[in-house]
């Protein structure tokens, strides 16, 4: 797994936190110091919680497990939407949908009418409905796909979730913590760290921050789902070996088997050869 550098996450500005009277006294441990009424957030500290933070998605993307990743602030949505889609992880970047995850089964509900209205295309019933009804029908489906077209594979509560900044996220974060979902997140230094499973102190405004941390833990899961196949070839593999050895063990039981009868018959015709040669 690759290792993000102490000047990678300096260029990205991910040091910079909020203005001093915006703190929150949690983070006291994850702040380097203040300058000009901003405070510093501790790099080396970051890098620490982005391996751990890495390490923990990497394990849950390996047993096939879904990551849902929050990001609803505007700097953050089309690096989230980008970056997730491509490791096939499911994402909210619109308005959170409250209940998403208390609630689930509704949710569930509302994507499968998604499923109904694009079936009415394919089975015809589509062509038969009035012009107001296909519009009223089209816009129906055009607000559940912006709002959850992203979530559509996700058939069950996720594993953990991944939410850039806290307090925006915070009704998101409330439901993760009432299921005992995991949370991972990226935490400023006006937020709660302790609010959280997987903090990491960082700036959550800049988009080069957002980007870089992003981009690392997508980077772990990747790794998770490529070593989920080779552990699945590995398994297969085991399997066959398994089947072929049982098969050789069978095949030589067989052949015992076979000798043992072969050399009782042979004993047999050569007594009763015995036999009649004894009475001539």
């Amino acid at each position: 797994m690759s290792r993000l550098e102490f000047n990678q996450l300096l260029e990205a500005g991910v040091h910079f936190g909020h203005m001093k009277r915006k703190w929150n006294p949690s983070m006291a441990p994850y702040i380097f110091m203040e300058r000009n009424g901003i405070h510093i957030i501790d790099l080396y500290k970051t890098v620490a919680k982005i391996d751990e933070a890495a390490s923990a998605i990497k394990n849950i993307a390996r047993t096939g497990k879904k990551i849902l990743f929050v990001a609803t602030k505007k700097q953050a949505k089309d690096i989230v939407a980008e970056e997730v889609k491509a490791v096939g992880m499911p994402y909210v970047t619109e308005r959170w949908p409250g209940g998403m995850l208390t609630n689930f089964p509704t949710i569930r509900k509302a994507v499968k009418k998604m499923s109904s209205i694009d079936a009415m295309h394919t089975n015809g019933t589509y062509e038969t409905l009035s012009k107001r009804e296909r519009l009223q029908i089209d816009r129906q489906r055009e607000k559940l796909e912006k709002n959850l077209g992203s979530i559509a594979d996700m058939n069950r509560l996720p594993a953990a979730i991944f939410v850039v900044d806290v307090m925006k996220e915070k009704i998101a974060v409330r439901e993760a913590i009432r299921l005992g979902i995991p949370v991972f997140a990226m935490v400023d230094t006006n937020s709660d760290p302790k609010l959280v499973n997987f903090p990491i102190p960082a700036n959550d405004d800049a988009s080069k921050s957002i980007q870089l941390i992003i981009n690392t833990m997508c980077e772990a899961i990747k790794e998770g789902l490529n070593e989920k196949v080779e552990d699945k070839d590995a398994e297969v593999k085991s399997v066959e070996r398994e089947f072929v050895q049982k098969e050789e063990k069978t095949t030589r039981g067989r052949r015992t088997r076979a000798k043992k009868e072969l050399i009782v018959k042979t004993a047999k015709e050569e007594t009763v050869e015995l036999v009649e040669n004894d009475k001539e």
